[in-house]
């Protein structure tokens, strides 16, 4: 029977993305670089990660750089490359010792080697880890992945393994690079706005939405909880009536 309809236990989402807005507002408001905005959101990372981990969430998927993030000033790009490096150094070891692998999806071939380096070294030191998947979108864009899983199915129809026909919406979205893991079953956003920003276009077709005024430095402990309960009121029908639904769930009991 699903989560969502046992009898007392709340449900809980098996993959959770969430787009880290407002940052750079959160800085301005108090005066601070843009910087330090980026710097007080790692701590909402570490909040959120413990929420997650501690409600049974499998993957955490964390949208830290987008491809249009390029188009920021030069100054910000550098200093965010700076903090990217240091909390990858930093935190990985930390993710180790809790039984967390590291992944991060995108396309790194614009990152500096060094940096690259050290993505490969924090996925290798956590990659036996079974107890929860975090996940970081770095210069990653929903087009730019589907676009690279096309181009995968296209090489493999030009090599004479596939047949145009026998790519399915199923077949490409194994091609993703989120392809191993769950959908996300909740996409958060903080920072007030209201759109997905190119993040996971394909994956997030039925996933539910929650949109948050605050800032990311300031989306800890209860903010993400309180998202986890907002989630566990929802009842999801993937094109469904209600009533089906209903009658599905008391099937399966």
């Amino acid at each position: 029977m699903d989560k969502k309809v046992k009898a007392g236990v709340p449900a809980v989402p098996r993959h959770v993305a969430i787009i880290m807005d407002g940052n750079n507002r959160w800085a301005k408001k108090r005066l601070l670089p843009g910087i330090a905005g980026h710097k007080a959101g790692v701590d909402a990372v570490r909040a959120v990660i413990e929420v997650c981990a501690e409600a049974g969430v499998e993957v955490l998927t964390l949208f830290a750089f987008s491809s249009e993030n390029w188009e920021r000033p030069a100054e910000e790009v550098g200093a965010l490359m700076e903090l990217f490096l240091t909390a990858l150094r930093r935190e990985a070891k930390r993710l180790n010792e809790n039984a967390i692998s590291l992944r991060i999806i995108g396309d790194r071939t614009r990152f500096h080697p060094g940096l690259q380096a050290a993505m490969r070294e924090a996925e290798a030191l956590t990659a036996g880890n079974k107890r929860f998947v975090l996940q970081v979108a770095a210069n990653y864009g929903g087009q730019w992945d589907i676009a690279q899983a096309a181009q995968r199915l296209a090489r493999e129809v030009q090599a004479g393994h596939l047949q145009p026909e026998d790519i399915t919406p199923g077949l490409l979205q194994t091609c993703l690079a989120t392809g191993d893991l769950p959908l996300p079953d909740l996409c958060i956003r903080t920072g007030g706005e209201h759109r997905i920003s190119n993040f996971l276009l394909w994956q997030l077709a039925y996933s539910e939405l929650y949109f948050s005024d605050l800032f990311w430095p300031d989306f800890k402990h209860e903010a993400m909880r309180k998202a986890l309960a907002d989630y566990a009121t929802r009842q999801r029908r993937f094109g469904k009536t209600s009533e089906q639904v209903a009658a599905e769930a008391r099937a399966q009991c």
